[in-house]
This record gives structure tokens, sequence and C-alpha cells, in this order.
């Protein structure tokens, strides 16, 4: 009987321990079955959180600035009251002055200051009354500098606390950009291998944005630099150039211009990895040079849909999409993309 309780404790242990192990979530750095898929993912998720921290940072430094420009301005408005205040005690020298003589030569200050300047006489009355005044607008500009340094010290400690917490989101931002930097070389290491072996990955699933687009046509990367452009000459692969390239790095997801049918996912010769859509009215658009796909030949897209990765795949001297416009699906029917999208709203 003493050794039954162990023998009835190691069934539930040896369930919940492989339980732990089935739920265990893939690493995006193994190199087993599934992990290009593992990979690609973690890129597109790493570069969502860089711009999200991105964002993050940029707000609280838009924040900081103006923070830091109410510390000025209560800085001046400080130095204005305290000159008032200091032509005031002034003035009052002078009263004291002039009190002190018999009550003669009151400052021109003091008899815009009173409420009947024309009763004023060289009387101790007048003196007596000046003073008064004076010192009344004394106190007063007292407690207005004294609102100001309490505003002021507000703004000041306001600052400061987005100063600091800027430092924190700056830093974040820091450590998700080198992870995904390394992520990205990964991701394109394994693309460049795939397109060499002539096996196509499978299509990865992306988690889509939350911020869903709601025009009809969008440009093919959200933020971009244009580089070799349509027709241009050059060297070796950019001559006579058939679309528009957009320098982004390895992983910035490729969106689908407009709603359209997937009718191509290819893998090698000079475009690398590709896609071609069909669109309603017969144009169809591709994306060329990718290192990940996320659709598959048939499926149907949406304008903003996540639909693959940026690449380096094929002939490419860097990381770029390369974006063409056609007539039909097959190359060598590529117009100028650039003025197609600016007629359906996208200028770039």
């Amino acid at each position: 009987m003493p050794s039954l309780l162990p023998r009835r404790l190691l069934v539930p242990v040896l369930l919940c321990a492989l339980a732990v192990l089935v739920a265990r979530p893939t690493d995006a750095t193994d190199g087993g079955h599934g992990s290009g898929a593992g990979l690609s993912t973690q890129v597109a998720r790493l570069y969502e959180e860089a711009a999200k921290a991105t964002q993050q940072y940029e707000e609280g430094r838009r924040e900081a600035e103006a923070q830091r420009s109410k510390v000025r301005r209560y800085e001046e408005l400080l130095d204005r009251e305290r000159q008032q205040v200091a032509a005031l005690h002034e003035d009052l020298g002078r009263l004291a002055r002039a009190q002190y003589r018999g009550g003669g030569g009151l400052p021109l200050s003091m008899q815009m200051a009173l409420a009947d300047p024309d009763d004023l006489t060289r009387g101790q009355g007048s003196v007596w009354q000046a003073n008064l005044v004076v010192d009344n607008a004394i106190r007063k500009s007292r407690r207005a500098e004294a609102r100001l340094a309490a505003d002021q010290a507000k703004a000041r400690a306001a600052w400061q606390s987005l100063e600091e917490r800027n430092a924190e989101l700056a830093g974040l931002r820091t450590e998700i950009e080198e992870k995904l930097q390394a992520a990205r070389s990964r991701l394109e290491g394994q693309a460049e291998a795939s397109v060499a072996a002539g096996s196509c990955p499978d299509a990865v699933r992306l988690d889509q944005p939350e911020a869903r687009v709601t025009r009809p046509w969008v440009a093919p990367v959200e933020t971009y630099e244009l580089s070799a452009s349509f027709g241009s000459g050059g060297m070796r692969w950019a001559h006579r150039h058939t679309g528009q390239d957009f320098a982004v790095p390895v992983g910035t997801p490729v969106r689908a211009v407009g709603t359209g049918r997937v009718v191509e996912v290819s893998c090698g010769g000079a475009f690398g990895m590709q896609i071609v859509v069909r669109h309603p009215g017969g144009y169809c658009t591709q994306y060329a040079h990718l290192a990940a796909v996320a659709v598959d030949q048939g499926d149907r897209v949406v304008p903003g849909q996540w639909i693959g990765q940026s690449g380096s795949t094929g002939n490419s001297t860097g990381p770029h999409l390369h974006f063409e416009v056609r007539v039909t699906p097959e190359m060598g029917s590529a117009l100028d993309p650039v003025p197609w999208l600016a007629r359906h709203g996208v200028p770039l």
C-alpha cells in the first residue's frame, strides 16, 4: 500500500509535463521543421512592436517639448513680474524719499496708479495714498509671481518625468530594433537558401494589422523610399527597369494595393519569391524579391492586406520591393506603376 500513492500521482504529473511540451511554442531560431514560418511571424511581430515603440517615443518627445516650452514661457512671465516688482519697489523708495522731504515730487507712475490723480497734492495725505496703491500693487504682483513659480515647477516636473520615460522608450526601441535586425538577417538567409534550392516555403499566415484600411487602393508598403523607377537604365538588372522599386528593410510587410485574387505565387528566377494579383478590370500587380509569402494561389485579397514580406531574393542588389503593374499576369506587359497608382488615388 505505501507504493500505491506515488503511482497514482505519477500519471497526472506525466500528463501535465506532456501538455506543457505540446503547448510550448516553436522557437523562431530553431532550425527544425516550421522554423521558417516561426521566424517570418517573429519578424512581422517585431516590425509592429518597433513601429509602436517609435510612435510612443515620438509622442513622448512631442509632449516633453510642449512641457519644455511651457517652462520657458513661465520663465519669461516670471521675469516680467520680477521686473515689475523691482520697478514698484523703486517707486516706493521715491515715495519714501518724497515723504521724508515733506510730501513733494510724486513719480508720474504713482499719479497714474491712483484712482483720481487730479486730486493729488504735495501734501502728506497724497504720499500716503500713493504708498498704499504701490504697496497693494506689489502684493498683487507677488501673488502672481508665486502662482507662476508654482506652474513653472509643475511644468518642469512633468518635463523631467517625460524625459525619463522617453529615455526608457528609447532604450526599449533600440532593443526591439536590434532583435528585429537579427531576425531579418536570419529570414533573409532562409529565403535565399529556399530560392537557391528551388523549394519555395509554404505561405505564412501573418496576423493582420489591427487598423483596417478603408481606402480602395493603397501603396504596396507603408513606409518607404523610392529607388529605381520604371524604364530607368543602369548596371546589371536595373537596365530598362520594368517596375518601381521601394527601398525597405528585409521583412517589411508587403500589402495588396487593392482588391483582387492571387493568380501566381512562385519562387526562383530573376524575381526570386514573387506574387501576382489580378484586380477587377483586368490589371495585375506583381510583388517581387520577397523573403516570405503569406498567401496561396487562388486566395482573395483586400486593400492593405499583408500578403508577404520584402527581401532580396532573385536578381537583387539589396533589400527592396519590386512592384509592377501589368496588363496581363505575364512579364513583358508592364506599364509605369507611379501614374497608375496616382490615378487610383495613391500618390507616391
